[in-house]
């Protein structure tokens, strides 16, 4: 068995699928060289323990700070009233979340219950899973500070890097490039907080885009780790500060919502979608996913790595393209009631009685 997973493993990470040409795992070791501290595959270990240290913060951050803050602005931390019991909907529920017209009408019959009754229960059952308000706030705020920090210092780390102003510079040199401590920290914060991310999705507010995140949080994760070993690190610093710039804008959207400041809200929205269409449909495909898939393979030989590194690039594209759809519907609607409706990530848990009509 042990024989079989040494083979697997050698095969994954075959030097001619991960490495330039006349390029083995000893030239881009830790210690291979005394003048360039490649990346050292080990310290993909650090991001786990650190994501904990994340959790831990975001929990202080939240009830210490942020709530009390929320609080202070106006917003309730009132709970949904919950439903009365009733172990015969309940069973119905717990075993589908849509209902039919005849559904309802059948269980109406059986609990000589009319059919708004059955409505309403069935509105107060998923009502009482809802997170309050003060609580969404909380998270937003988390969110917004992070991208805040993390877009700052990714700023200040890239500025003086020549790879920031001229993308080739990812290249050149490659895969004989050191990492410097300040990238070093960059990338282990980014990751620690993706981690937590995947963790924390299935204890915060369900979005009905739930999977599409996941997707996303796991394929960033997989992007960077590979990205360390293999030493394109500077491609993925660049990918990590292009993906932030328009998520605080986003998260403050939110909070404003939130506060009761509409007009707050909608100003900063539109900052948002503008940033969001720029960086991530303009600067992310027609700057990195161009220099990566078009550029790189004229400065250095083409190896199999390039088509998983843009296909993973790819796939982060498709789902922004699936949510610029989301945005653009929202600012639609926006247009048209005069106010920012909704949520771009909204929960999937409201019940409507359009059911009647089904």
């Amino acid at each position: 068995m042990s024989n079989l997973y040494r083979t697997v493993l050698d095969s994954f990470w075959s030097e001619y699928i991960w490495l330039p040409p006349n390029t083995t795992w000893k030239d881009i070791a830790p210690d291979a060289s005394s003048e360039i501290q490649h990346a050292d595959y080990r310290h993909l270990l650090y991001p786990l323990p650190m994501a904990l240290v994340m959790l831990f913060l975001r929990y202080v951050l939240e009830k210490y700070w942020f709530a009390p803050v929320g609080v202070s602005l106006g917003i309730k931390n009132t709970k949904p009233k919950k439903a009365p019991t009733n172990t015969v909907l309940e069973k119905a529920y717990t075993q589908s979340k849509k209902w039919k017209h005849k559904q309802i009408q059948g269980l109406a019959k059986q609990l000589d219950m009319s059919e708004r009754q059955v409505e309403r229960w069935l509105r107060l059952r998923k009502g009482q899973n809802k997170p309050s308000t003060l609580t969404k706030f909380c998270e937003n705020s988390w969110r917004c500070l992070y991208y805040t920090l993390s877009f700052i210092y990714g700023l200040v780390v890239l500025w003086n890097k020549p790879w920031l102003w001229d993308i080739n510079e990812c290249w050149n040199g490659f895969p004989h490039q050191s990492v410097t401590s300040d990238i070093w920290w960059y990338y282990m914060i980014s990751m620690s907080f993706y981690w937590s991310l995947c963790v924390s999705q299935f204890f915060d507010v369900k979005r009905k885009d739930f999977w599409q995140m996941f997707i996303h949080h796991i394929a960033t994760i997989v992007l960077m780790c590979l990205s360390w070993v293999v030493n394109v690190f500077r491609i993925g610093s660049l990918v990590l500060v292009v993906h932030d710039c328009a998520d605080i804008f986003l998260e403050a959207a939110k909070m404003a919502k939130y506060s009761g400041y509409q007009k707050v809200c909608d100003t900063i929205f539109g900052i948002f979608t503008v940033l969001w269409i720029a960086s991530r449909l303009g600067f992310y495909p027609f700057w990195i996913i161009k220099n990566t898939s078009i550029d790189a393979p004229k400065i250095v030989p083409m190896f199999p790595a390039y088509y998983i590194f843009n296909s993973l690039l790819c796939l982060l594209l498709v789902l922004h393209i699936f949510w610029t759809y989301l945005i653009l519907k929202i600012v639609a609607n926006s247009l048209n009631a005069g106010k920012m409706e909704g949520d771009i990530r909204s929960s999937s848990d409201d019940y409507s009685e359009d059911s009647k009509s089904q």
